[in-house]
């Protein structure tokens, strides 16, 4: 075989190779476009559980525990105006404005962990972090991260901000155990979730990013340096109707 032939056939063989990579990756993301669950009862049905409480009482058997579930689901006019307007500070300020993915806060995310070389920055609007517990794995895989995206889009074409809202407050871990407004406001500040002030409202906002860390009944100084900076920016936030 002269180095000519030899050059041919590696490039057939290089040309085939890709191909089929390409057709396999296709097929993989066909096959997880169509098996993308169906938002459309979450308009009119509250859900029963989601992914991320099953993973919780997963870890919790695998421990010997006994799984631990405190949820008490209320209606979108039933949660302190405070706590929307806190829980939008600290996780999503351009709620309102976006369609399920704040594509320039997303792209700075990016950028950040290209720089660094990591995954570190998650650049997940509300809705991305619903659809990720009703739905998906906390991992940072690539695709998982693709199906988080569809659903969020999904999300936003089926359902009113004020219902995506809603889930996502009555849903979201806030404590080991404990799943949403009504829980968490109970269980920190014996208060309903209609009843919390701006001052507890920005404490539970402040908690998302490590619920089972950060105690807001018993704030260490981190929580209280992010309430405060939650509290000064809560008159930013565009509200509609407001």
């Amino acid at each position: 075989m002269t180095m000519g032939t030899t050059g041919r056939w590696m490039l057939g063989a290089a040309g085939r190779w890709t191909l089929g990579a390409a057709a396999v990756g296709f097929a993989y993301l066909a096959y997880a476009y169509l098996t993308l669950p169906d938002v459309r009862p979450l308009a009119t049905s509250n859900p029963s559980t989601t992914a991320f409480m099953e993973l919780r009482a997963r870890e919790a058997r695998a421990q010997g525990k006994r799984p631990r579930r405190i949820q008490h689901w209320v209606s979108y006019s039933r949660i302190s105006p405070s706590l929307k307007r806190a829980v939008l500070v600290a996780e999503d300020d351009a709620f309102w404005q976006h369609e399920g993915i704040d594509f320039v806060q997303l792209q700075e995310s990016i950028e950040v962990n290209w720089a660094r070389g990591r995954l570190l920055r998650g650049g997940s609007t509300i809705t991305q972090q619903l659809a990720k517990n009703l739905y998906l794995s906390p991992s940072k895989n690539p695709i998982r991260k693709l199906r988080e995206l569809i659903i969020a889009r999904r999300l936003e074409a089926e359902l009113k901000k004020s219902r995506i809202l809603e889930l996502y407050l009555n849903v979201i871990e806030w404590g080991d155990g404990i799943w949403g407004a009504e829980a968490a406001a109970r269980a920190y500040f014996q208060a309903s979730a209609s009843a919390l002030d701006p001052d507890e409202s920005a404490l539970l906002a402040g908690a998302i990013v490590n619920p089972r860390l950060l105690n807001p009944s018993r704030p260490p100084a981190r929580l209280i340096r992010r309430q405060q900076l939650i509290l000064r920016r809560m008159g930013a936030v565009s509200w509609p109707g407001e």
